[in-house]
């Protein structure tokens, strides 16, 4: 039995995205004679509760409709994973996650990954209050985060423009990061943890991370000001980020930053206010389609 988990505002929110890819799914499924039971989500954090309530019902495969944020919510369901794996129809707007683990768009595609595949180990990373699957996050890509949920549409265009706006206007922030027990200090504009590679649809921020490599990935971009803040755009864009001078790129097995003040973190693209970022790496545990 496939219990399938599907975000009705996934890539958009008129929804057309989703209907086309749910409606492909459901013929293929019903052709192959497949079981399955489909719930939908109606409010943020839904498909925690959904997924939380499939597990302590005995599911063995949750399949995700949706994007990373959709994903996020449901890999923070899990209350055990010893009995069940995650298959993923990447249906968001910017599917970063998905792209990681080289998943197809095609939801046909994806569907067959689940039906015809075996599921294998990917990491993902603890923190005390939350999980997280692709990059935990804190500074100019909060910023960018909140102006584009303000934003009428929800594009990769959009995020682009929301970053352009954010980058030359962002004050720098200090902060330290103990890596594996080892404290350094930052001031930087844009400091990550990377279990995925890219965020924002498409913004190689860690080109070097992968989920499925057991070890994680921090980044942090230092002070860039003047004509070279467009050089680190174009850098950003074109995936060669970490060839900054600026740029601070080392692996860990856990972390833990400390900063004054209030803060705002982004984990897999959803916020969260004040919660203490200490990040752990987990391997061998959670099992997905790809």
């Amino acid at each position: 039995m496939l219990n399938f988990i599907v975000n009705p505002c996934a890539g958009g929110a008129n929804g057309k995205k989703i209907k086309r890819a749910l409606r492909a799914v459901e013929e293929t499924l019903k052709k192959l004679k497949t079981d399955y039971v489909i719930t939908f989500t109606h409010k943020p954090k839904h498909a925690i509760e959904i997924t939380d309530s499939l597990i302590k019902n005995g599911a063995t495969d949750i399949v995700v409709m949706g994007g990373d944020g959709t994903i996020h919510e449901v890999l923070n369901g899990f209350s055990s994973f010893d009995k069940v794996n995650l298959g993923i129809i990447p249906c968001g707007t910017g599917n970063d996650f998905a792209n990681a683990l080289k998943l197809p768009l095609d939801p046909v595609k994806a569907l067959e990954k689940i039906l015809n595949g075996t599921p294998k180990y990917v990491d993902f990373m603890q923190m005390p209050t939350v999980r997280g699957l692709n990059i935990i996050g804190m500074g100019v890509d909060v910023e960018v985060l909140k102006k584009y949920e303000a934003a009428r549409k929800k594009t990769k265009f959009q995020y682009t423009k929301c970053l352009i706006k954010t980058l030359f206007k962002f004050d720098y922030t200090d902060f330290d990061v103990a890596l594996d027990g080892k404290k350094t200090h930052y001031r930087s504009f844009i400091a990550c943890f990377a279990n995925g590679h890219r965020y924002g649809g498409g913004i190689e921020i860690c080109p070097a991370a992968s989920p499925v490599d057991k070890t994680l990935n921090f980044v942090a971009i230092g002070e860039v000001k003047g004509l070279k803040m467009i050089k680190a755009f174009i850098k950003l864009k074109k995936g060669k980020v970490l060839s900054l001078p600026e740029t601070a790129h080392k692996t860990f097995d856990s972390a833990v930053l400390t900063r004054d003040g209030h803060y705002t973190v982004q984990v897999d693209g959803q916020l969260y206010e004040d919660i203490p970022v200490e990040v752990k790496i987990v391997s061998d545990t959670l099992k997905v389609y790809y």
